[in-house]
């Protein structure tokens, strides 16, 4: 039979548009349903770009990176703190939603609003965009509706100064203390942003590590450069009950049993898949318990013609995976033979102050595959333009495979962690050696130098012949 579109994907976040215009530059009829008046999803308007544009604002109107390189001590005003951080917000996500469009328009993708839901595994109705509701038609559907903040029943989140990942970029003014329950991701973002602010954060993490994901010196190094920060981590803690007290403000009961009182509450358990009115039922697709799609290696889902990327899926749930499996997905769905896998490598970026970044394997992860593998690391404070940008923390630490000298794992803290990754992601995917790093020429000064260091600090450890010891001075 003949179909409205060749491709309907549902959800106009990150996923959803490469998905879209993927298929779109190879001839298809696309539209893509977006239930918010504009698109981008989370990624655009509640977390992602948003959180990571806070984090800059707020380093800037704190005067953080300057305040030991230039011996200043700088006042925020915390009245003019909050508008300035969500003016700057509002910016940046409504120059990336205007990309967005320009580059589904320029695909000649067809953008419909509304809130989907499914008929049939080949028909969809739309309702909510003040007009009747309408039903179109599609070969394939991918769905990329993403992901909404879990909300833990314990929690009162009807309480003005108790929020969620999404609602905390609606505040309204700096508290002077905040408490926040989860030390993922998001929780540790946003405690070390509120404390660059001199907010008085504690974080509670009810397991006995930060960021389990991270090497576990890594993640160490975190802890206590948020610790260093202000930060009270307070790990292997639970929270039993949340209420308002009057005069003390918001009360966390602990399992323990102690208590904490603050101004605000940030509660960061986690997300669930926005699937909920999606009616998946109707076409055999079952979702968990946190609302997620299951899919198979290309993407698709139990309805043969309906395929599932991004946060809708669960992990990584990263807008830089999200993008790729919708493209993968929607190159099997019409036999494109341009995308078929997503790397296994992939880079995870944590922007926390200071930012964390890795890719390849950790050295658990190296000992649990019983890997033999050496470590070379170098750090900031003998880097020249670590000197020059006042970062003594930072450090970058490489993990190498004996047997080959292959490089397997690549793990930086500090300024410009996220970027610099991306240099050892390259070097694991072309299976570059510690000699790759001796051979290449760096800029002078920068920090991607430390590569060279960690590799001749590698060196020390492989077996050589004595003339081939490395130098001893960075």
């Amino acid at each position: 039979m003949a179909y409205d579109f060749d491709l309907v994907v549902v959800g106009a976040g990150p996923a959803g548009e490469k998905g879209a215009v993927q298929a779109a530059y190879f001839g298809k009829k696309v539209a893509i349903v977006e239930r918010a008046e504009q698109p981008g999803g989370a990624a655009v308007h509640t977390g992602t770009l948003p959180s990571k544009t806070l984090r800059e604002t707020a380093l800037f109107l704190s005067g953080y990176r300057n305040r030991e390189l230039y011996g200043l001590t700088l006042d925020l005003n915390t009245e003019l703190a909050v508008p300035k951080l969500l003016s700057r917000k509002d910016a940046v996500r409504d120059l990336e939603v205007a990309r967005m469009k320009w580059n589904l328009e320029r695909h000649n993708v067809e953008q419909l609003r509304g809130v989907a839901r499914f008929v049939d595994a080949h028909t969809v109705e739309l309702s909510g965009s003040g007009g009747a509701p309408r039903k179109i038609t599609g070969e394939v559907f991918l769905v990329a509706t993403g992901s909404v903040p879990f909300q833990p029943a314990n929690i009162p989140f009807d309480d003005e100064d108790i929020d969620d990942s999404d609602t905390i970029l609606l505040l309204d003014r700096l508290p002077k203390t905040m408490v926040i329950i989860g030390g993922g991701v998001i929780g540790c973002e946003y405690a070390s942003m509120f404390a660059a602010m001199h907010v008085k954060v504690t974080l509670l993490e009810g397991r006995t590590r930060l960021l389990s994901f991270l090497d576990l010196e890594m993640g160490e190094r975190l802890r206590s450069a948020l610790s260093t920060l202000g930060v009270d981590i307070r790990l292997g803690e639970q929270i039993k009950s949340v209420a308002r007290v009057a005069e003390r403000g918001i009360v966390c009961t602990l399992a323990s049993g102690g208590e904490l009182a603050c101004e605000k509450l940030l509660c960061a358990s986690g997300r669930s898949g926005r699937t909920e009115e999606l009616n998946l039922g109707a076409i055999g697709v079952v979702t968990d318990k946190r609302g997620y799609v299951a899919v198979d290696a290309d993407y698709r889902t139990a309805a043969p013609n309906v395929y599932a990327a991004g946060d809708v899926i669960g992990f990584p749930a990263l807008a830089s995976t999200s993008m790729e499996q919708a493209r993968v997905a929607v190159c099997h769905a019409f036999g494109f033979t341009y995308k078929r896998v997503v790397s296994h490598l992939i880079p995870y970026g944590v922007y926390t102050i200071p930012e964390v970044s890795c890719v390849g394997l950790s050295e658990e992860e190296a000992r649990e595959k019983k890997v033999d593998y050496v470590v070379g690391r170098a750090f900031y404070r003998d880097n020249a333009r670590g000197k020059i940008v006042g970062d003594k923390d930072g450090a970058i630490k490489l993990l190498f495979e004996r047997a080959t000298r292959k490089l397997i794992g690549c793990h930086c803290i500090g300024d410009r962690a996220s970027e610099l990754v991306h240099i050892g992601q390259s070097v694991i995917a072309l299976d570059g050696t510690v000699e790759t790093f001796i051979e290449m020429v760096f800029n002078y000064p920068t920090l991607s130098e430390c590569f060279k260091y960690a590799a001749y600090d590698a060196l020390a450890h492989f077996d050589k012949p004595a003339s081939m010891s490395p130098p001893t001075q960075a």
